[in-house]
C-alpha cells in the first residue's frame, strides 16, 4: 500500500499555531507585538491558516499578459519609428498618448503590422477623430483600446473638456460607434494611488467611478452585445507587494459583480504600471528595484498589459536607455523568470486570499456609502473624494516625515555626494500653476518631493 506523504503529521489549527506563539513571546503582548497595522484598514497578522479564508476569491486571470510601451506622439515620424524598434525589441504592446487632433493617423501606424495590442489615449475629446480611428482600423486588428474617460479628466485637470452636457453628448457618440474597438471606456484610477489614497479607497473610486458610466449607458441602452463590452481600468502598483497582487485580483472580483448587475460581460482589461508616489530623484537607481516588485504584483495580481515606468522618468525627457531598461525588466520576468506560464498564480495563497477579500469588502462598504449619497461625480463636485483622498496622502506623508515609510537612499541611508541639480531635464514635482476650475483636482504628489526641493536648493547655495 502506498503510503501518503506527511500522514504522520497531525494537522494544527489555527488557534494552536497562535497558542504556540504566545508562548514564545514569554509574556510580550501578541497585537502588539506581530500584528502590524497598515494605513490601507489591514491589520496583518504573523502567519495565515486555511481558517483565514473560508472559500477562494474567484479572480480569473488572464491567460497571458503583454509587454507594453508608451509613447508620446510630438512627432509622428520620430513616434512611428520609437513603435518600430520597441515591437523588435520585445514590446507585445503599444500605448500611445495622442496630444493632438492633426495627428496623421496613417503615417503614425505607418508599416506596422498591426496584429498586436494598441492602447490610444487621447489628450482631446473628439468623436469625429475616434471615427477616423474606427475607419482606418478596420478589419487590421481586434485590440484596439481607445482610452475615453471624461470623468477622470475632470478629476485629474478640474474641468471638463468642454462642459458636463457636451462631454457626455460626444463620449455617447464614441460608445454608439465602438463596434470595431476593444474597449472606449477607461477609468484612471491610477490618479488616485498617485494622490496618495489607501487601497480600500483606490477600489472603491475606480468602482464608482465605472459604475456613472455603467449606469449612464444602462439607462440611455447604449450598450453593445453584453459580450463586447468592457471597461479599462488603468492601475498604478505601489510598493507593498502582497497588497498589490491582492488590489489587482480584488479590483476583478468587484468589477466582475458590478458587471452582472448589468447584465453586461464580467470580464475588464486592466493596464498596470508602478506608481510614481515613490519614486525618488535622489539615488534614483533605486527606482529600478521599486518598479520591478511594482511590475511582478502587476503580473501576479492579473493584469492583462503592463507598461514598466523608467527609472529615471520623473526627472529625464523620455530615452532609449531607459525605455530598454524597462522594456528589458519585463523581459526577464517572462522569458527567463516564466512568470507567463501560470495563469492566477497567487490563487490559494491563505494570506494573499484574505487581504484580497478584506480590500474588496472594505472597498464595497466605501462604493455603497458613496452610490447612497448620490454617486461619485456628485461627491466629486463637493470636495469629499479631494478631501478622503487628502486625509489619507498626509498620513502616508507624515509616516515618510518621521521615518516609519523607508524610501531607500532618500530618507535612509542617504548618499551625501549625490547631486541631482545638473541632471534635471524634467520639472520633478508637483506644479502649481493658478486656474479657474470647476472643482478642486485631484493632485498626484510624490513622497519625497519637500525632502529632495531642500536639497536641491543645498545644491545651489553650495555652487
Amino acid at each position: 500500500m502506498k503510503e501518503k506523504l506527511f500522514q504522520e503529521f497531525e494537522e494544527v489549527s489555527a488557534r494552536q499555531w497562535k497558542q504556540k506563539i504566545q508562548v514564545d513571546l514569554k509574556g510580550e503582548d501578541y497585537n502588539e507585538k506581530l500584528i502590524y497595522k497598515s494605513l490601507d484598514g489591514i491589520h496583518v497578522k504573523p502567519f495565515y491558516h486555511k481558517d483565514d479564508v473560508s472559500k477562494a476569491v474567484p479572480t480569473p486571470s488572464p491567460k497571458n499578459w503583454d509587454i507594453c510601451e508608451r509613447i508620446y506622439v510630438a512627432s509622428v515620424e520620430i513616434s512611428n519609428k520609437n513603435a518600430r524598434n520597441a515591437l523588435e525589441k520585445g514590446a507585445e504592446a503599444l500605448w500611445f498618448i495622442i496630444p493632438d487632433e492633426k495627428t496623421e493617423i496613417s503615417e503614425l501606424f505607418k508599416d506596422l503590422e498591426l496584429n498586436f495590442r494598441i492602447l490610444i489615449s487621447l489628450e482631446f475629446l473628439s468623436a469625429e477623430y475616434v471615427e477616423k480611428l474606427r475607419h482606418f482600423f478596420r478589419g487590421k486588428s481586434s485590440k484596439i483600446v481607445i482610452q475615453t474617460d471624461i470623468i477622470g479628466n475632470l478629476a485629474r485637470t478640474g474641468n471638463w473638456f468642454y462642459n458636463l452636457k457636451q462631454d457626455h453628448v460626444i463620449l455617447d457618440d464614441i460608445v454608439k460607434n465602438s463596434g470595431d474597438f476593444k474597449s472606449v471606456i477607461s477609468v484612471d484610477s491610477a490618479l488616485y494611488q498617485n494622490a496618495g489614497a489607501t487601497i480600500p479607497q483606490q477600489l472603491a473610486y475606480a468602482l464608482a467611478h465605472a459604475n456613472e458610466y455603467l449606469n449612464r449607458y444602462a439607462e440611455n441602452g447604449n450598450f453593445r452585445h453584453s459580450e463586447d463590452l468592457q471597461v479599462q481600468f488603468i492601475v498604478a502598483s505601489g510598493s507593498n507587494y502582497f497588497f498589490e497582487i491582492a488590489k489587482i485580483k480584488a479590483l476583478r472580483w468587484l468589477y466582475s459583480t458590478l458587471a452582472k448587475e448589468y447584465n453586461i460581460a464580467d470580464n475588464c482589461h486592466i493596464l498596470a504600471l508602478p506608481s510614481k508616489r515613490n519614486k525618488t530623484l535622489y539615488d534614483y537607481n533605486v527606482n529600478m528595484l521599486r518598479t520591478t516588485t511594482e511590475s511582478m504584483s502587476a503580473v501576479l495580481g492579473g493584469a492583462d498589459t503592463v507598461y514598466n515606468l523608467p527609472y529615471d522618468a520623473i526627472f529625464h525627457k523620455n530615452n532609449e536607455f531607459g525605455d530598454r531598461i524597462a522594456r528589458n525588466q519585463l523581459l526577464v520576468m517572462k522569458n527567463e523568470a516564466y512568470l507567463d506560464k501560470v495563469s492566477n498564480a497567487a490563487e490559494g495563497a491563505y494570506y494573499i486570499e484574505s487581504i484580497t477579500r478584506q480590500f474588496a469588502e472594505m472597498a464595497l462598504d466605501i462604493f455603497k456609502e458613496i452610490e447612497k449619497n448620490g454617486g461619485f461625480l456628485k461627491q466629486l463636485k463637493e470636495g469629499i473624494i479631494q478631501r478622503k483622498i487628502k486625509e489619507s496622502a498626509e498620513a502616508e506623508q507624515e509616516q515618510f516625515d518621521n521615518g516609519k515609510l523607508v524610501l531607500i537612499g532618500t530618507n535612509t541611508f542617504e548618499n551625501p555626494e549625490d547631486k541631482m541639480l545638473d541632471d534635471l531635464e524634467l520639472y520633478p514635482f508637483l506644479k502649481k500653476n493658478p486656474r479657474k476650475t470647476l472643482i478642486q483636482p485631484i493632485l498626484e504628489r510624490r513622497l519625497s518631493e519637500k525632502m529632495e526641493q531642500e536639497k536641491l536648493e543645498q545644491e545651489k547655495a553650495e555652487k
